[in-house]
């Protein structure tokens, strides 16, 4: 066991019996490895992350990362957001609904380990195919370095800009965001940096 995945188990203060009882269930299947990443118990096969173990206030959950590629015929997974594209959720509640549904997850686990072994990969959104908002689109071509600087980010991190500028819904909030990301694009940081 994982000395800060216990930390997170033994204090949290909320699902604590569900998340016991889904670690129990995790750790059934042996070949893989607990460790604690992103703030939560995560579970690897040779150090490919396969599953995630997590709380929000509404529901628990299970998060496999590469589970858009999970057949789910139980109709079970959910993803995220639209703009996830790789990972999904299964929910639960409560202790009843991991119980119940103990064999199924197993059954995901063990898929989940397969498409690992199979060397199975999930097709990624590229940064062409994100939307360019009209005003950042503008401020690209108007100002050569931060277009340079933009352009010089990861993908990774030009989609994150790109997606965050388009969630704004007015004009004038995507130039705000704009205005007040100008200088950490040109620093060469992500949205999150």
């Amino acid at each position: 066991m994982n000395e800060r995945a216990e930390k997170f188990f033994r204090n949290a203060k909320k699902w604590k019996g569900e998340f016991y009882l889904l670690r129990e269930i995790v750790c059934e299947n042996k070949s893989l490895e607990e460790d604690y990443k992103w703030m939560h118990p995560c579970y690897a096969f040779q150090g490919k992350n396969i599953v995630l173990i997590h709380g929000f206030k509404e529901y628990c959950a299970l998060m496999f990362h590469k589970g858009a590629l999970l057949k789910d015929p139980n109709g079970i997974m959910i993803q995220q957001t639209e703009n996830v594209q790789s990972a999904r959720q299964i929910r639960f509640t409560n202790v009843a609904q991991i119980t119940k549904q103990r064999s199924v997850i197993k059954d995901y686990i063990k898929e989940a380990i397969e498409n690992e072994k199979s060397g199975k990969k999930i097709a990624m959104k590229k940064v062409a195919d994100y939307p360019f908002p009209e005003e950042f689109q503008r401020a690209l071509d108007e100002d050569k370095a931060l277009n340079k600087a933009f352009y010089a980010l990861t993908p990774g991190r030009q989609k994150g800009y790109l997606f965050y500028f388009n969630q704004a819904k007015q004009s004038k909030t995507r130039q705000a965001r704009i205005e007040k990301h100008y200088q950490h694009i040109l620093d060469g940081k992500g949205i999150d940096d």
